[in-house]
């Protein structure tokens, strides 16, 4: 088994983008923002009303104090007073007159029906006033004014009005209403704004992600420079990054090609000195070992050249349609093995791409095909999946199969059959050395069809 795959992110992580993300923040934030402004607003509504109550209730008060007045110390109402509501049975504003010492000398009309037990507190404060229930669960505004002058005379009373609570209810019930219509109101609002905002915001991410696709599919050499002020940095790097890597692909380029003239032509030399000391007969044992050792030399020099050519770019993303290329392999390999009449089998949609180089996957799938027409019977099976930015490609065959005692060495880092077999079976190595740089997976299990089953998995 090849080394472990970077992981790959999850579909829950892909379908959250940052300015989701960013969005899902913003919005529990503002959640959180309406939610401490409610009891704040309620709050003041309250004060707000319960000023106008008490407002309102010193203005019906101060209606009682201008109509009462005092004879011999004692309290002369008249029958007709200022404010109707006070001669009204069915009038919720009650009015009570008390003397120094708390006793009713006066209670108006309309709280005749009321059985309502207070007793102010004659301190010389002034007024206060307060919220009182009337022990059946009614809730009354109370306003207590202390009267000490009536007319000009001396006296000694509180005069109480009061109201019930259920009055302002409704209008209380009205507010919170309108107050959670509203907040939500703005609430949608905010996020709607907030989504624009971000929207307009990431256009340059998308901006940056449309060029870095691009340059991933080849179409693009570098990132531009129309980008804000904060991204600047990050396309310089990554310009730079490409072009370190287009010169060092080039250099490896270059240098491989010197390496394969410098050590070919000497290897021709020697091949050619071989089959001129193989035409001595007291010497063809010899010249067969130095032919060997060449063919060997050879065979080593295509295999690292193969090695350190096919890797994986580091930033480009290759795609390669897997229909054509396999059409190649296999119209090439039919002719080298006419008479086996090989019938190759395909397991894929025909618009499949495998995320790799063309000449990677060329050499990958050259190598597997060809141990698998040269091992079958007649037929070779290719299937191939891709989901989830995940590639599972396999190559089977019908043949005899690996013995198990042999698979793991086959699989095994480090270790190639050509080691112990000479200018043989290189092809395995170097199709584990292009999975390895490609930072995949294979693995080999028996086949349906009856011989082995080589299993790959590549990650986008």
């Amino acid at each position: 088994m090849t080394k472990a795959a970077l992981p790959i992110p999850s579909p829950w992580q892909r379908r959250f983008s940052l300015r989701l993300r960013l969005m899902l923040g913003a919005a529990v934030l503002a959640v959180l923002f309406m939610l401490a402004l409610l009891p704040a607003l309620r709050g003041a509504f309250v004060i707000a009303m319960e000023q106008s109550i008490e407002k309102r209730l010193a203005a019906d008060a101060a209606s009682l104090v201008s109509a009462a007045r005092s004879e011999g110390g004692q309290l002369r109402m008249p029958e007709q007073l200022p404010d109707e509501e006070f001669d009204s049975l069915d009038a919720k504003l009650l009015g009570f007159i008390y003397d120094r010492d708390g006793n009713l000398v006066w209670r108006s009309r309309s709280s005749e029906d009321e059985s309502i037990h207070y007793r102010p507190r004659y301190d010389g404060q002034g007024h206060e006033f307060v919220r009182m229930d009337d022990g059946r669960g009614e809730v009354f505004f109370v306003y207590d004014v202390e009267i000490d002058l009536l007319r000009g005379q001396a006296a000694a009373f509180s005069v109480v009005t009061m109201q019930p609570n259920r009055d302002y209810q409704a209008l209380y019930n009205g507010f919170m209403n309108q107050l959670y219509l509203w907040l939500g109101g703005a609430l949608l609002l905010l996020l709607g704004l907030l989504w624009f905002g971000l929207t307009w915001g990431f256009r340059s991410l998308r901006g940056l992600s449309a060029e870095l696709d691009e340059v991933e599919s080849g179409t693009r050499e570098r990132l531009s420079a129309d980008h804000p002020r904060e991204l600047l940095r990050l396309t310089r790097s990554l310009n730079r990054l490409l072009d370190s890597e287009r010169r060092q692909r080039e250099r490896y380029r270059h240098s491989l090609d010197d390496l394969a003239h410098s050590l070919k032509t000497p290897l021709s030399v020697l091949q050619s000195v071989g089959d001129v000391i193989a035409a001595e007969t007291r010497q063809r044992e010899q010249a067969q070992i130095l032919q060997g050792q060449v063919e060997r030399m050879s065979q080593q020099i295509d295999y690292q050249l193969q090695r350190a050519s096919l890797r994986k770019s580091g930033l480009i993303r290759h795609q390669v349609a897997l229909e054509p290329l396999l059409d190649t392999l296999c119209s090439a390999l039919d002719k080298v093995y006419r008479d086996k009449q090989v019938r190759v089998l395909r397991d894929f949609d025909t618009a499949l791409l495998v995320p790799m180089e063309r000449g990677a996957l060329l050499e990958l799938l050259g190598n597997l095909l060809e141990n698998a027409y040269r091992l079958c019977l007649g037929q070779v099976k290719v299937s191939a999946r891709l989901r989830n930015g995940v590639c599972d490609l396999s190559v089977e065959d019908d043949g005899p199969g690996i013995p198990p005692d042999q698979r793991a060495r086959i699989l095994e880092r480090g270790v190639r059959l050509d080691a112990q077999h000479p200018g043989q079976g290189i092809g395995t190595a170097v199709v584990k050395d292009i999975i390895d740089s490609y930072e995949g997976e294979l693995s080999l299990d028996d086949s349906p069809l009856g011989g082995a089953c080589f299993r790959i998995r590549l990650y986008d």
